[in-house]
């Protein structure tokens, strides 16, 4: 009876050895998914690049196995591509794409805004309004970057404000998707400007209980900033010189 009660001590032993060792590589390697998201989406690591594991097993102090992980779960979320033999690349979005995406998420943040004008609270709305009049000064000092930051926050109160759960999850994941694209649209001259009017409209409607109106201003707003893109990157094209010049 000892022997077999010795056993069973031992196995459970080892389960729970095994079952915590999972359970810290799961930990370790969404760390590492959430640092390589951060890198990426602040554009630290740049489109196209090339993601050695090598070098990031290294720098994060781990084993390959939870960077992999990490690899695999940012390629479920489409921002890092794995071409097998050749590696892991931070992903590319073609044009035709990124306009496709910023044309969806158009409707989807039209739709945030609609609920937000029909479901928002008193603080959400307090919130959004708060956020506006930061930006609004940080405009006035031409502070590009905190103005980017406070943005994000702006559009994170309004997802909140929709008080759904699906829509605002998909949506906040689609536009870290083009994070790095509407970075920087934001930093071009006038758009700033341009996005406190924007978020205004969007406020006032939200405040009328004016479910419609908040459609079209959100909407608006990302077709705006996809117009802004498509200027900026054809501009950028135009200014690079050709191989053979």
């Amino acid at each position: 009876m000892t022997k077999k009660h010795d056993q069973d001590t031992d196995v459970s032993a080892s389960t729970a050895v095994v079952a915590k060792t999972r359970e810290k590589a799961a930990t370790l390697s969404q760390e590492v998914q959430e640092t390589l998201e951060d890198l990426i989406v602040s554009g630290a690591l740049k489109p196209g690049e090339r993601l050695d594991e090598a070098e990031l097993a290294r720098r994060f102090q781990i084993s390959r196995t939870p960077l992999r992980e990490a690899f695999k779960a940012l390629a479920g979320n489409g921002l890092v591509e794995m071409r097998g033999q050749r590696g892991t690349f931070v992903s590319v979005i073609s044009m035709p794409v990124l306009i496709e995406m910023f044309q969806v998420m158009s409707v989807m943040e039209g739709l945030c805004a609609k609920y937000a004008a029909r479901r928002a609270n008193v603080k959400q709305r307090q919130q959004m309004r708060g956020i506006h009049e930061r930006l609004s000064e940080l405009l006035s000092h031409g502070d590009h970057e905190r103005f980017y930051e406070v943005n994000r926050e702006f559009h994170d109160a309004l997802y909140a404000a929709s008080n759904t759960s699906y829509l605002s999850d998909q949506t906040r994941a689609l536009r870290r998707r083009v994070t790095v694209y509407r970075r920087h649209v934001t930093f071009q001259p006038g758009r700033m400007a341009a996005t406190i009017g924007e978020h205004l409209a969007i406020i006032d409607a939200i405040e009328r209980n004016d479910p419609e109106a908040a459609f079209a201003a959100a909407a608006d707003h990302v077709t705006l900033l996809q117009d802004d893109m498509v200027d900026l990157i054809a501009t950028l094209a135009a200014s690079t010189p050709p191989d053979n010049a």
